[in-house]
């Protein structure tokens, strides 16, 4: 299942002609913009999309300033849908860098590189599905979102700081963050730390001796400041928390 029959790149190219193909055909722009036309739509993409194509959908790509992508074609795909589809990657480029390895090791003289090429498979059509469904945020918040995650567990992390070196006002970031994830910025940034702290509290055999240490990796320099947000979240303290997992356990 999901095997990659075949990977390609386009140079800069400006169309293609009408054709179809036996396998889903999974198109990544990596520069330019343009449009695939199908007999009952139209898919218009730019830098970053990924578009899907079933097996035997005729379709042309063209560009007015020409594109560039890499393609795969992809035999036995598990997905759950039977129309043409567009997604575009992250910010963090996943699924460009998951096109780039499927690329390099098909194409390559490696002694089994069917074992990568087969995970690539499954990690690329895993991404489809992850994503099909992800509501685009703009990229600003998306940039927020990954300040936060790379830095969460740093005591020194001051989110405020962070949002006043944006070119925007800081209320304003913080409403437009709040409207499109659903909370703060400084919500995001605790709901991150007190998860962690509840994954490492759920491993502790001691807790007598890993509060601290544990309020110190999730970004909390301050024990007591660490247990009282940790209460508000899960209605008990760390140790607590910990002696009743260690119970049901």
């Amino acid at each position: 299942m999901n095997n990659i029959v075949y990977a390609g790149k386009h140079l800069i190219t400006f169309s293609t002609k009408k054709h179809c193909h036996p396998e889903w055909e999974l198109v990544y722009c990596t520069s330019g913009e343009g449009q695939f036309e199908f007999s009952d739509r139209v898919l218009k993409y730019g830098v970053g999309d990924l578009v899907i194509i079933p097996p035997q959908i005729m379709h042309i790509n063209s560009s007015e300033q020409g594109f560039t992508n890499i393609h795969i074609h992809v035999a036995d795909a598990t997905f759950r849908f039977k129309e043409p589809l567009m997604i575009s990657d992250d910010s963090e480029s996943h699924v460009l860098n998951a096109f780039s390895d499927a690329f390099y090791f098909f194409n390559c003289d490696m002694d089994n590189k069917q074992l990568v090429i087969g995970a690539l498979g499954n990690l690329i059509v895993n991404y489809v599905t992850a994503f099909r469904n992800v509501k685009p945020v703009r990229s600003v918040v998306e940039e927020i979102k990954n300040n936060i995650m790379q830095n969460f567990s740093d005591c020194d992390y001051k989110i405020e700081k962070y949002l006043r070196t944006i070119p925007f006002s800081y209320d304003y970031l913080r409403k437009l963050f709040k409207s499109e994830m659903g909370m703060t910025p400084h919500d995001y940034l605790t709901g991150l730390r007190v998860q962690m702290a509840e994954k490492l509290l759920c491993s502790m055999d001691n807790v007598e001796q890993n509060i601290s240490e544990i309020a110190y990796i999730c970004g909390y320099s301050d024990p007591l400041y660490f247990s009282r947000v940790f209460k508000k979240y899960f209605g008990c303290s760390p140790k607590n928390y910990a002696s009743q997992k260690r119970k049901e356990r």
